[in-house]
Parts: structure tokens; C-alpha cells; sequence
């Protein structure tokens, strides 16, 4: 018989395989079953197997989560568990490794759970962003719980023992049933719309899934959200989570928890106090001391300046300040006096009687030159014209024409130089010695 050694597998190799093939092809799954042949050795972990009326799977669940589990696992007990299918090599058996079980009844209700908080989580009614910050000190805090409840009593005793000045009231409902959810939802919309309140606590003790299932209602949800007043939830124990857990605006694990988280301790605020009180009073001795200090110097430099001696130095320094003042007027007044004395004399050696004496003189002197210039000068222009007169008529028209010649003209002016510049018809002048003429060229 022929084979390729290549395909050739060992039981381990084809366990692994396999395992592979399971752990790629399902996904995280939910099986919902009866519990047999329960095991749980010393290691802590914890092996049996999940059947129906017609098969069966093994299971294991691993130590610390096996010992996380609400209730007891026994044989017959109908559960729901979540985890992923393998396989164990060693055995080539494949099984069920789970991370949740639950008792089947409450599985139920863990699923309703997750859809409402996904369905309220998707509308942002959990998120941060809408939280209101609890008052700092609450004078009144109303608690909405059981009145017959161990809740009531450790909220109380809490609030009693950490802030005895807070006011509880309490505000009675039933925390378990089907008229809880409704009536829960009443009493926080009164509490809220009273004004009377700075905080309001939902709170009640511990219980299964069922017990506490008032508080996932989708009800009192939205009517936490929509609270004008901050509210805190305090639900069952630490492991516990509700819908109004997520809605409220703090989450508290326990109710007494949930007291401590509303109150500040009065021990803590007796040290707040008395540390403020120290820092105060050291605040007003350092204060003091400074102001002591600087009274202290502002008298030694009052001592030092001593007023009257001071006074005294301003008086002889007025005294001086005053004596130079008129020392200097009277050396100004002297200078004054001086240049009016100058421009006295100035002025009676300018007097106008005497100038007006001294240019009588001046003209005296100067009268008689003018006309001998004058007369001079006229021969000489006389002279000169005479000679200027005997050129022009040497070169002038007129000399010619006063010889008996003729100069013809166009009425525009224009001189007649040939016979070729006038034409039959024209009108002409003729410049003669003693006048002109008229003429009319004919031909």
C-alpha cells in the first residue's frame, strides 16, 4: 500500500489540529444544561459534564474562577455556562473550558439584564458626562429603602456615627416584588420634585438576581437619569450591579458605603478644624508680630527725624532762602538802574534837535552840487542827440522823399517794389514829403 510520509500524522499532531480547528471555527457560547458527574479535587478546579435527554459535553471551569460561583454545583442542577469549546490532546476528547455559570432560572433574567443595559447604555443614559457631583455637605439626605430592612439600620447608624448633623428621612417602599419597581419609581419623583432633599440614596440589602430585580427595571432607569436631585444607589453587595447602579450618579458597593460616600466623618472634619484653627491663629501671630515690627521702626525713625529739631532747620533754611532772595533783587535792581542810566544817555546824545542841526549842515553843504551835475549832464545828452538825429536822417526814407521821391504802398503796408506786386484794380498809396495820395492802378 502506497502513502506520501508527508501526510503522515501522529495522534498528538492530529489532536493539535483539531483542537485548532475547534477553537478557530467556535466562538464564545452559551450552553444551557444539567450538571453530572461533578468533580472538584484539590487543585480547585472544577471538571463534570452539561447533558440533555440525548448527549452530553465535558466541562471544566479552572480554578479562581471556580471559586467565584454564586451557588453550589451538584449533580441534577440545571445551569447556564458560558465558555469555549477545545480540545484536550492528551485524551483526544474535546470539552467545554467555561469562565461563567449560573443557575439556569437566573440565566434568564442575566440576559434580559444585558439587553436592557446595552439598550440604555446605547441611549447615553450611563455616561459620564451627564453625572451630577454630590454636594459637599448634605444637610438633608432622603433614603429610599425597606423600613424593616438591615440597610436602613447600617445607613443610619453610618450617617449617626460619621455626621451627626445630617438629617435621614427615610422614605418607605417595598424593594422586592412586582409592585416594587412602580412604587420605587413614584417615591424618587416626589422626593425629587419636593425640593427637599440634597441627595437621595436607593438602597437595599442583598439577595439573588431575582430578588434584586425591581432595581433593573427600565422605569426606574430613566426616572434616576431624569432626577433633578443627584442620587446615589447602594444595591445589594459588592458583586452586584443593577440598572439603577449604572443610572445613578454614584455607584456605592454596600449601603454602609454608600453612607460614608453621602457624609464626611466628624473626626475628619474635628481635624480639618482644629488644623484650620492652628493655621488661623498662626496666620494672626505672624500678622501681630509684623505689625508690631513695623510699628517698632516707625518709631525709631519718628525718634530719629525729631520734628521740632526738624522744624527748626526748615525755619533757618526759610530764614537764608529769604535773605538770598533780597540780596539778589537788590543786585537786579542795581543792574536795572544801570542800563536805564545807559539809555539815558544814549538817548540825549541821539536827541532829534541835535541830528536835525547836523543834516542842516549836510544839506548846506550838498545843495549846490546837484544843479552843476544837472546841467552838465544835459549838454552832454544834448550833444549826443543832435548826433543821433544826423545818422537817423542820413538812413531815413524820408530824407528821399523829401527829394522829390515816392514810396507806394498797399493799404495793408506793404511796399510797392515792382510792377509785378500790384495789379489792375488795386488801391494804392503814395507817401509824398507833405503828405499821402491815393491812387487806382488802371492798367
Amino acid at each position: 500500500m502506497n502513502h506520501d510520509d508527508a501526510h503522515v500524522l501522529t495522534p498528538s499532531q492530529l489532536n493539535t489540529l483539531a483542537r485548532d480547528l475547534l477553537e478557530g471555527s467556535f466562538p464564545l457560547i452559551w450552553v444551557e444544561g444539567e450538571l453530572g458527574n461533578v468533580s472538584r479535587p484539590s487543585s480547585g478546579h472544577l471538571y463534570f459534564v452539561l447533558k440533555d435527554e440525548r448527549a452530553q459535553v465535558r466541562c471544566a471551569m479552572f480554578k479562581p474562577k471556580s471559586s467565584w460561583l454564586k451557588f453550589i454545583p451538584r449533580e441534577g442542577v440545571h445551569v447556564l455556562a458560558r465558555g469555549r469549546l477545545t480540545l484536550y490532546e492528551a485524551r483526544g476528547e474535546y470539552q467545554l473550558v467555561l469562565d461563567h455559570m449560573e443557575e439556569a432560572g437566573e440565566g434568564a433574567l442575566r440576559r434580559a439584564f444585558e439587553e436592557m443595559k446595552a439598550k440604555l447604555a446605547a441611549e447615553g443614559l450611563f455616561d459620564s458626562e451627564r453625572k451630577r457631583p454630590l454636594p459637599h455637605f448634605a444637610r438633608r439626605v432622603g433614603v429610599i429603602t425597606s423600613p424593616s430592612g438591615a440597610a436602613v439600620r447600617d445607613v443610619l447608624s453610618v450617617l449617626a456615627r460619621r455626621f451627626p448633623l445630617v438629617e435621614a428621612e427615610v422614605l418607605p417602599v417595598q424593594v422586592q416584588g412586582a409592585a416594587a419597581a412602580p412604587q420605587i419609581v413614584r417615591m424618587l419623583q416626589r422626593a425629587a420634585a419636593s425640593g427637599r432633599y440634597d441627595v437621595i440614596l436607593l438602597t437595599r440589602g442583598g439577595g439573588s438576581l431575582e430578588d434584586l430585580w425591581s432595581f433593573n427595571d427600565e422605569r426606574l432607569a430613566r426616572a434616576i437619569a431624569a432626577s433633578p436631585v443627584p442620587v446615589v444607589s447602594a444595591v445589594g453587595h459588592e458583586t452586584d450591579f443593577s440598572l439603577s447602579d449604572f443610572a445613578a450618579d454614584l455607584r456605592a458597593p454596600t449601603p454602609s458605603v454608600a453612607a460614608e460616600l453621602l457624609v464626611p466623618s466628624r473626626d475628619d472634619l474635628l481635624r480639618r478644624l482644629r488644623a484650620l484653627d492652628a493655621r488661623l491663629r498662626d496666620l494672626q501671630a505672624q500678622r501681630l508680630r509684623a505689625a508690631m515690627q513695623r510699628a517698632d521702626r516707625a518709631a525709631l525713625r519718628l525718634n530719629a527725624l525729631r520734628p521740632r529739631a526738624r522744624l527748626d532747620a526748615l525755619c533757618r533754611r526759610q530764614g537764608d532762602a529769604l535773605r538770598r532772595l533780597a540780596a539778589a533783587w537788590q543786585r537786579r535792581l542795581e543792574r536795572e538802574r544801570a542800563r536805564v542810566r545807559h539809555a539815558d544817555a544814549v538817548l540825549r546824545a541821539a536827541h532829534p534837535q541835535r541830528r536835525i542841526a547836523r543834516l542842516r549842515e549836510r544839506l548846506a553843504a550838498v545843495s549846490s552840487r546837484p544843479q552843476a551835475a544837472i546841467v552838465r549832464r544835459l549838454g552832454n545828452e544834448t550833444l549826443r542827440l543832435r548826433g543821433l538825429a544826423r545818422s537817423l536822417e542820413a538812413v531815413s526814407p524820408l530824407a528821399t522823399v523829401a527829394r522829390g521821391y515816392t514810396i507806394l504802398r498797399h493799404p495793408d503796408g506793404r511796399v510797392v517794389r515792382s510792377v509785378l506786386d500790384a495789379v489792375p484794380g488795386d488801391r494804392l498809396e503814395a507817401r509824398l514829403a507833405d503828405g499821402t495820395l491815393p491812387l487806382k492802378v488802371e492798367s
